[in-house]
């Protein structure tokens, strides 16, 4: 695979950290065919700094009865829209941003992010990270079938109480943002359409989400490490918020009751491919990984930050590949199993051994990372 980048467009970001006297971390990147302008649809990996943006918007709301627990419904007024108001999967039966956030991580469910993405806004979500230096990134849509103007669109919001009583009404949105769209983003030779249809043309991206691979390791490595980023790279999140993100940003889908998986399908490893994704590794408790996964149109990324508690071992890892050998898109034939997760095994394995012989002048504190 590492012999035919143009085949795989893979990109790895290996991020080395060390702690001075005082344990204060400091970062090292190493790069392997980095490049922002090489494309990858990033899938679910755009999930997470929605997840930081929709609980930014609640602290900016600062209105009394109003948090990330607050039941919150959603109605619909635009064609292609879908209301919520129930949540069966909850302790209490109601839809909430905290909810929609454990799902997001714990199993990377695509409704808790269109409603996110909702909440927030189409043109918050980009203005706000392009004010915060990511100006390539791009988020355009939700994960349904969708026109570009049904996208534009956003549904009305309420928050509630326990006992159904209004708390806070947003209406309905719409986002007249201008993205560029002047670079032609094909891949591959042909793809499958909305109807199923073979095209015998290379599949337009250009429209798609964008997030390049640097800038979702730089989001992550804000919120793990707040205090070591610049201030306007800063989510604004409230001590509890980043407690409660380590918490789910690490935990596997069988350690969850609300939601309650079946492990069977939703096994330790079904968002951890690094080390573990390939074969259905079980993690072992001294070990934990936060991150964010995406897999879509052959395309695998992972967006990683890994822990040994007991060998005092840490690092990040980003990685993004792309399998698929017969060149056609929306056929549903791409070499995850056989290629992709073995790929991410086997690269985080290497990068995990050497950190584990590396020497260290101060051995890390990460009581921070540790979540029960």
């Amino acid at each position: 695979i590492l012999n035919s980048p143009d085949s795989f467009r893979y990109q790895l970001i290996y991020t080395q950290i060390n702690r001075d006297k005082n344990n204060n971390p400091s970062f090292k990147h190493y790069r392997l065919h980095v490049d922002k302008n090489q494309y990858f649809n990033p899938a679910s990996t755009v999930k997470m700094p929605l997840a930081f943006l929709a609980l930014e918007k609640l602290n900016r709301l600062n209105r009394d009865g109003i948090n990330k627990y607050t039941p919150m419904l959603t109605d619909s007024a635009y064609e292609g829209q879908t209301a919520v108001t129930a949540d069966s999967t909850s302790e209490n039966g109601l839809p909430s941003v905290a909810h929609y956030i454990k799902e997001i991580f714990l199993q990377s469910d695509n409704d808790a992010y269109n409603r996110l993405y909702e909440f927030i806004g189409q043109k918050t979500i980009n203005e706000r990270l392009w004010q915060m230096g990511y100006k390539d990134f791009r988020i355009t849509r939700r994960f349904v079938r969708a026109t570009e103007e049904e996208n534009r669109h956003t549904n009305p919001i309420r928050f509630t109480d326990t006992n159904g009583r209004l708390v806070y009404n947003q209406p309905a949105a719409y986002s007249n943002l201008e993205f560029d769209f002047s670079k032609k983003v094909l891949i591959g030779h042909a793809h499958y359409d909305r109807n199923d249809s073979l095209i015998h043309e290379p599949m337009d991206f250009t429209t798609h989400n964008n997030a390049p691979l640097e800038d979702l390791q730089q989001i992550l490595q804000s919120v793990l490490f707040p205090d070591q980023v610049p201030a306007k790279q800063r989510f604004g999140l409230t001590e509890d918020d980043y407690r409660f993100l380590y918490r789910y940003m690490s935990a596997l889908p069988g350690q969850s009751t609300y939601p309650k998986y079946d492990t069977t399908e939703f096994f330790d490893s079904y968002t951890k491919f690094f080390m573990f994704r390939s074969g259905k590794s079980r993690i072992p408790a001294h070990i934990k990984v936060f991150n964010k996964t995406g897999w879509s149109y052959g395309f695998l990324t992972d967006i990683a930050y890994i822990v040994d508690f007991k060998n005092k071992v840490e690092f990040m890892l980003s990685g993004t590949i792309y399998v698929n050998r017969d060149g056609i898109l929306n056929d549903d034939k791409y070499e995850y199993e056989e290629l992709g997760y073995p790929f991410f095994k086997e690269v985080g394995n290497i990068i995990y051994r050497y950190e584990s012989g590396r020497k260290r002048k101060f051995i890390p504190d990460l009581k921070s990372f540790e979540i029960r």
